[in-house]
């Protein structure tokens, strides 16, 4: 039985390290492609990508103030790592914002109306050969969305590599343990865990003596 728990042990081991060997090698791939593919975009941020810049903005396009504000800050930068996309991409909305007045997309009116508000209304809409014009600025809203979304993925898949890194070590930490439990002598019959486990489990021994005719 004790060479059996050792080779378990071993094996046991051996697998774990395998696992976090791939686990660490995955994670830093997934955060090599999404370096590559956001460096390949050439993405820089523009001046105003601080949170200064874009609260001057946001005041002077009247957003209300229930709209939450970026505090990071790309100006400048290029956008080649999960934290930049992200940050760049809160500024991508505010700007969607300023372009829309406030508005979000669920809000927009559908159909554009000489006066400039717009309306939901196909009737009541300016016409173009007989249909209704579409909102333009409505378009503003689903170009943003796309393009953040595409952003916001970046930084997730970052986040996912670096945790395939963190539980990689994790495995490999646990797997050597295994390994040097099983050959430290753990499960040997001197060690404490079998000695403990004896203690409970072995009967007294009979003590009393055999009764002589």
């Amino acid at each position: 039985m004790k060479k059996f728990f050792e080779f378990g042990g071993v094996a046991a081991g051996i697998i774990l390290i395998a696992f976090g060997v791939a686990a660490i090698v995955l994670g830093m791939n997934g955060k090599s492609t999404v370096a590559s593919n956001l460096k390949q975009q050439q993405i820089v941020g523009t001046s105003d990508m601080t949170p200064s810049g874009i609260a001057a903005e946001a005041k002077g396009a009247h957003l209300p103030a229930s709209i939450p504000l970026p505090t990071c800050s790309v100006a400048g930068k290029p956008v080649n790592n999960g934290t930049t996309a992200r940050c760049f991409a809160e500024y991508m909305q505010i700007h969607s914002y300023e372009a829309t007045g406030g508005v979000p997309y669920a809000q927009m009116p559908e159909y554009a109306t000489a006066d400039g508000k717009g309306t939901n209304d196909a009737t009541q809409a300016l016409q173009s050969n007989g249909q209704p014009v579409a909102n333009a600025a409505r378009n503003v809203w689903v170009t943003e969305t796309a393009l953040t979304t595409a952003l916001n993925m970046s930084y997730m898949a970052e986040q996912l590599g670096n945790f395939g890194i963190v539980v990689g070590i994790a495995l490999l930490l646990s797997g050597f343990g295994f390994i040097i439990l099983a050959l430290g002598g753990a499960l040997r019959a001197t060690g404490w865990v079998v000695k403990s486990w004896g203690t409970k489990t072995d009967p007294k021994p009979n003590t009393t003596a055999p009764l002589s005719e």
